[in-house]
């Protein structure tokens, strides 16, 4: 297995460090956050270290996928909520944090004080159909 001996994740997968584990396969696993932003906040992390979703293999990707599926609803009624926020912060300049693929799960109830992802950005660009249609065209370019 491919591990960073520097990364808390790849501790957490090789069984280094303690965590609360809710349910694994053989690629991923589910465990609480350890600094939770509600009750019930979870993490989904690859057992193998992957800094950016985009490097992951289909395999590692759709066992995470899967696990994200089968515990969702059991950490909302666990939680006591009908709701949750599922993140992933994709590299450093998108606020992740630790340098390993993970997505959280934070159950979500109204009035927690958090909102939609939208309010996250404090302004936004205003982008015309024509710039617009050639981001489109630009993010095609680079689809393989």
């Amino acid at each position: 297995m491919q591990h960073d001996q520097k990364c808390i994740f790849c501790k957490i997968a090789s069984g280094a460090v303690r965590s609360r584990i809710i349910k694994q396969n053989e690629r991923a696993i589910v465990l609480l956050d350890a600094f939770p932003l509600a009750a019930g906040h979870s993490l989904i992390i690859p057992k193998l270290h992957y800094a950016k979703l985009q490097e992951m293999t289909k395999q590692d990707s759709q066992a995470v996928f899967e696990l994200l599926q089968e515990v969702t609803g059991a950490i909302e009624k666990a939680s006591g909520v009908d709701a949750s926020t599922i993140a992933i912060h994709n590299g450093k300049d998108a606020g992740q944090e630790i340098p390993h693929v993970h997505v959280h799960i934070i159950p979500r109830k109204a009035g927690d004080g958090a909102g939609p992802v939208h309010s996250m950005f404090r302004s936004r660009p205003e982008l015309k159909d024509s710039e617009m249609d050639l981001l489109l065209g630009r993010i095609k370019q680079f689809i393989p």
